[in-house]
């Protein structure tokens, strides 16, 4: 099993919104970012989980934790001239951008927020992609043992 952290700004898309869709589950479309892409498509399995991250807001955080519930497909925004993600470039013969499927599972008792989370940054969390200075993918990779610790500070 492969372990995630997934941003989304909550005006936009938050925990609440999936938790309340059919199923309990939505595509995670308009991933641009073809490093991003490439995690996604290549590499993140049904029955992966990832933490659902609040971002660009008051207080940024991981606020739940969410399932990959399907397998990457070909994200059908980019081919679409009326969604906001259409790229003009992109060709159904040839998929340019992906997106999987994703399931809520559960809220977490507290947000733990990115400060909280700096704050491990010489320790347990060294590694972790998202307090890389600079880092602003909307998918990253989390190890087995970040996974753990972070749940811990729950």
């Amino acid at each position: 099993m492969g372990y995630w952290l997934m941003k989304s700004e909550p005006a936009v898309f938050g925990i609440d919104d999936l938790a309340t869709r059919p199923g309990r589950t939505e595509p995670w479309d308009g991933v641009r970012n073809y490093q991003a892409r490439n995690m996604l498509r290549d590499q993140m399995r049904p029955g992966d989980q990832a933490f659902f991250y609040h971002s660009n807001c008051a207080e940024p955080g991981i606020v739940g934790l969410m399932e990959v519930a399907t397998p990457a497909r070909p994200d059908p925004s980019a081919f679409d001239p009326q969604a906001q993600y259409f790229d003009p470039k992109s060709d159904p013969d040839a998929p340019r951008w992906y997106l999987v499927d994703v399931r809520y599972l559960r809220h977490l008792a507290r947000t733990i927020t990115l400060a909280e989370l700096k704050t491990h940054a010489d320790g347990p969390l060294a590694d972790l992609p998202l307090l890389r200075r600079g880092n602003r993918l909307s998918i990253m990779p989390v190890t087995l043992a970040q996974w753990r610790f972070i749940l811990a500070l729950e």
